[in-house]
């Protein structure tokens, strides 16, 4: 038996054991007649909330140990090793090397970016033997703390630029690329919007031939890994339909959302982020019901065996069901809308950094951007979701979402900074109209919701006990028959034992 089978089988048998005790201990208390003043029938409500708190915190860490099956023999020992004192002595050599061995130009700016360049290498080098591994383990820690190491980067690259001018942070991008720096030239998305072009002869579809560009496959792959990062459909849904809106509502500040209306809703919204939703939910159901058995590379007998062991390094090593349940308590329900908000944000912030820093759509570091989401998105929703769970047992939110979040902070004040004007553009009236609404439903949702409503059902919760309850003068005496209170103390006996006494 491993490690593992012997961890749950011993979780197993002392669950049925505080079980059997429990219910023996509720049967004596049955057979005796009488409960005790200090059972949970008179607790005070703040000892029942926090013994229901307790509880719920016990079952929520049992759920993330026990909700798939893992099994693991444990023979990777070398593979998961940090390799510390190796890393470091390769780092010690390079940096020996370019000390004694190589000659220094005396190009002032090729030094400064090689300088920049080694810095950033030594601190990822530090960081990936080093830092706090996150929730995810594969293919491998190191390849989830590099990427939390990258985050710090960006994070600080970000502050550099969002203290420069305008002119000085849009001419720094020419020291990454030379071709950057330079004003956008002006380009018409919406055009002509019919479907069905009856002018051309030669081909009347040609508005939608002309949108099928690499972006309808980027859009797919998109939010196919968005449904894997959130794991919920309504919330991808709503995230996606939202969005539509927002490019509505924004199209007189940038002109890339101004669109057809079958390019918004059925392009978009039905095939590409439907179908990328669809394909994900069903991946998350897939990785939900897979079971996890994880063994040595070395004692799998087959090279077929060891080629899709290989392959299986690169899926979670378990599996966690996100159930979001926003409309449980007031706290989820506001985590829920700020994940939305954010997720928002951080998609209208892809076009705006575009916009004010000069870069092309089709430009390598705009990908790169998507990439770096990618990858440290899921481990910020995961940790989000962690600490939304089970607030008693996480203290604090986790490193990566921290990181995410004053990120996409960040770039939004560099937006507002660099092209204030921009987004200071006036609203259309009936645009402004319908977002107003739509906040004020949700504001009257929610006061409904855990305000109002949980008033009304504690009042009558309240009520229906005081009706049930018996009264003092209601409730039966020893000997079966139901009389007045009397005022002589129990310990004091009745009337006709104390005439007893006295004879």
């Amino acid at each position: 038996m491993t490690k593992t089978e012997s961890k749950k089988s011993s979780v197993a048998a002392s669950s049925k054991y505080a079980t059997a005790s429990s219910t023996s201990a509720a049967e004596q208390q049955v057979n005796n007649g009488s409960v005790e003043l200090g059972g949970p029938c008179h607790q005070s409500p703040a000892a029942a909330k926090a013994k229901m708190m307790k509880q719920s915190s016990k079952e929520s860490l049992h759920r993330r140990n026990t909700e798939c099956e893992v099994y693991d023999d444990g023979t990777n020992t070398f593979f998961w090793r940090a390799h510390t004192v190796t890393v470091l002595f390769i780092l010690t050599c390079a940096l020996v090397y370019v000390t004694l061995l190589e000659e220094t130009p005396q190009d002032t700016a090729y030094n400064t970016k090689r300088g920049i360049v080694a810095s950033i290498l030594v601190f990822l080098c530090f960081g990936v033997t080093q830092a706090k591994d996150g929730p995810f383990t594969r293919p491998h820690p190191a390849y989830w703390r590099f990427w939390l190491c990258v985050t710090v980067v960006y994070e600080l690259f970000l502050i550099f630029i969002l203290f420069q001018t305008v002119h000085d942070g849009r001419q720094f991008m020419k020291y990454i690329d030379p071709n950057l720096g330079v004003p956008l030239p002006e380009r018409d998305y919406g055009g002509n919007c019919l479907m069905y072009d009856p002018g051309n002869t030669t081909d009347p579809f040609h508005n939608i031939w002309d949108k099928m560009d690499g972006f309808v496959p980027a859009h797919f792959l998109g939010w196919y890994i968005k449904t894997l990062m959130i794991r919920d459909w309504w919330m991808c849904m709503i995230i996606s339909v939202m969005f539509e809106f927002l490019e509505y509502s924004l199209e007189h500040q940038l002109p890339n959302f101004s669109e057809c209306w079958w390019d918004h809703w059925i392009m978009d919204v039905l095939v590409c982020n439907g179908l990328g939703i669809y394909c994900g939910m069903k991946t998350l159901a897939w990785l939900s019901m897979k079971p996890y058995q994880w063994q040595g590379l070395w004692n799998i007998p087959t090279y077929k065996g060891k080629i899709k062991r290989i392959a299986f390094q690169f899926t979670p090593y378990s599996w966690v069901k996100f159930e979001w349940r926003p409309a449980s308590n007031l706290r989820r329900w506001l985590a829920v809308l700020g994940i939305i908000f954010m997720f928002l944000l951080a998609e209208l912030n892809t076009f705006y950094l575009k916009f004010v820093l000069w870069m092309p759509p089709e430009h390598y570091l705009v990908l790169l951007r998507l990439v770096f989401f990618v990858n440290v998105g899921g481990v910020a929703m995961r940790e989000i979701y962690d600490f939304m769970d089970d607030p008693k047992f996480l203290k604090k939110l986790g490193q990566q979402a921290w990181l995410v979040a004053a990120i996409t902070v960040t770039e939004f004040l560099i937006v507002v900074k660099y092209d204030p004007h921009t987004l200071m553009m006036p609203i259309p009236f009936f645009v402004m109209q319908c977002w107003f609404l739509g906040i004020f439903l949700i504001l009257i949702w929610t006061l409904w919701r855990f305000f109002i409503r949980d008033i009304t059902l504690r009042y009558k919760e309240t009520r229906r006990r005081k009706q049930e309850a018996p009264t003092d003068w209601d409730r039966p005496l020893g000997n079966g028959s139901s009389g007045t209170p009397s005022g002589r103390s129990k310990l004091n006996g009745s009337s006709e034992t104390l005439r007893q006494r006295k004879s």
